[in-house]
């Protein structure tokens, strides 16, 4: 579990600043925005199967996948289904780090996984210390959390229809 888990300072700016400009969270961001970003985010590893967050748990980051796969699982009446994977260069656990609600599903490592982590501690900070930077994040994490929502109203459109077919 994450607390368990010993959570490592980036080191290697050079290798990380290429993922990160891809990274939808970052985009924007200035190479001033990234110096004040760049220190509080830590790396963390995973083993293949390790749960990374339970369903109901209270979020402590937003994850980064830095390489591997996580899936996403939600438990229906004590049935775990998968719902998302995601892989390098994709974020998750965000909607609950800044709704201030427990976690809506549970992650798991499909494979050894490297995640880069920002505590929601850090992310509040920077309300206090770098207003700016911390707005171009809301506005990315909630650019993120629309397109997800679409995606979501899609797949429910597909089964509604479904349903008014039969």
């Amino acid at each position: 579990m994450e607390d368990e888990k010993k959570y490592q300072p980036l080191l290697d700016i050079e290798k990380i600043a290429p993922l990160l400009n891809k990274i939808s969270l970052f985009g924007g961001l200035t190479p001033g925005h990234l110096a004040l970003l760049f220190p509080l985010l830590q790396s963390v590893s995973y083993k293949a199967g390790e749960i990374i967050f339970k369903q109901g748990e209270e979020p402590t980051h937003i994850y980064i996948v830095r390489s591997g796969e996580v899936k996403i699982i939600v438990n229906i009446d004590t049935r775990p289904l998968g719902i998302v994977t995601f892989s390098e260069g994709q974020c998750f656990g965000e909607t609950s780090a800044i709704g201030i609600q427990p976690h809506s599903a549970s992650a798991v490592a499909v494979v050894d996984t490297e995640l880069i982590v920002l505590t929601t501690e850090a992310l509040l900070s920077m309300f206090e210390h770098a207003k700016d930077l911390f707005g171009l994040l809301m506005l990315n994490l909630a650019r993120e959390a629309c397109r997800r929502l679409q995606k979501t109203d899609e797949v429910l459109l597909h089964y509604v229809h479904k349903e008014i077919d039969r």
